[in-house]
């Protein structure tokens, strides 16, 4: 049984907010670099170098590479060997989220409640999803989400008569009726099956897996490929002002569902797709 206390999972978590919000991950970095190399028009390539030159002035100024630094959401795998001790660790997650974001002098974007809209002044609580896994470690993903790309996002329940067809069709339409509002070049988490709340984890999650890492399934890494190609043939492009790269990836989670069924979650999000994982 391995011990691990509170104040280090504090400590990451305030780091990992910083962290991610002040500088892309390499994945995406070169995605953004390739895209800039392949886009076919003018403006589009100059859309793509400004970005890049935002990247930079962030990373030199050490300041967020978005004015909308997200809502927290962090995914935390638990190791069934590992007994954490001190504060209670829902707590401490947020702590962390709170000591980021105030410390960090990002932008506190989170209410108290979504009718009142009170602002918490410290961007928590955090979105948090647990898992137990087999080991003596903790694997914590901090992926701060803007809400410009959230508000894009879609769930369909589709039937099983639908297939692969229709999910393409859901995924197309849905990039379709986000357009420019989404800040494209977006990233595309796709979720498909379990049920109405899983398959919109699947699709959140999706975005936070390094995206030169293509699914595992065949089919599904093949729907990768093809989506990728229909939604950067749509020719919203970069900005939403024209051109051939309107995505960057296409990741897409499955999870086994019902025979009456077929839900799919389309979780849209801007170039900036951050996200930072460290392994405790």
């Amino acid at each position: 049984m391995r011990v691990i206390h509170t104040d280090s999972i504090i400590q990451n978590i305030k780091e990992m907010c910083i962290d991610a919000n002040l500088e892309l991950s390499k994945d995406m970095k070169c995605r953004l670099k390739h895209a800039k190399e392949e886009e076919k028009g003018d403006l589009g390539k100059q859309i793509l170098s400004q970005l890049e030159e935002n990247m930079e002035i962030a990373k030199q100024e050490n300041i967020p590479i978005c004015q909308d630094t997200g809502m927290a959401v962090v995914f935390f795998k638990i190791g069934q060997d590992v007994h954490i001790e001190g504060m209670n660790i829902t707590d401490a997650i947020n702590e962390g989220v709170r000591q980021g974001y105030v410390e960090g002098y990002l932008r506190k974007s989170v209410v108290k409640d979504p009718i009142e809209r009170e602002n918490t002044r410290d961007n928590t609580p955090a979105v948090i999803h647990y898992e137990m896994v087999e080991g003596d470690h903790i694997e914590i993903t901090v992926a701060p989400k803007g809400f410009g790309s959230e508000n894009m996002s879609r769930i369909f329940m589709l039937k099983p008569a639908d297939g692969l067809e229709g999910v393409k069709n859901s995924v197309l339409q849905a990039v379709k009726d986000a357009g420019p509002n989404a800040c494209p070049p977006m990233v595309i988490g796709v979720g498909i099956g379990g049920t109405f709340e899983k398959c919109a984890f699947l699709a959140k999650k999706a975005l936070s897996r390094n995206t030169d890492e293509k699914s595992p399934i065949p089919y599904a890494a093949k729907l990768e490929e093809e989506l990728l190609k229909e939604i950067n043939e749509l020719g919203i492009g970069p900005g939403g002002l024209g051109g051939s790269t309107t995505a960057l990836a296409v990741n897409v989670e499955t999870y086994p569902t019902h025979i009456a069924g077929l839900p799919l979650a389309v979780n849209i999000c801007c170039h900036v797709n951050r996200h930072v994982t460290r392994v405790l």
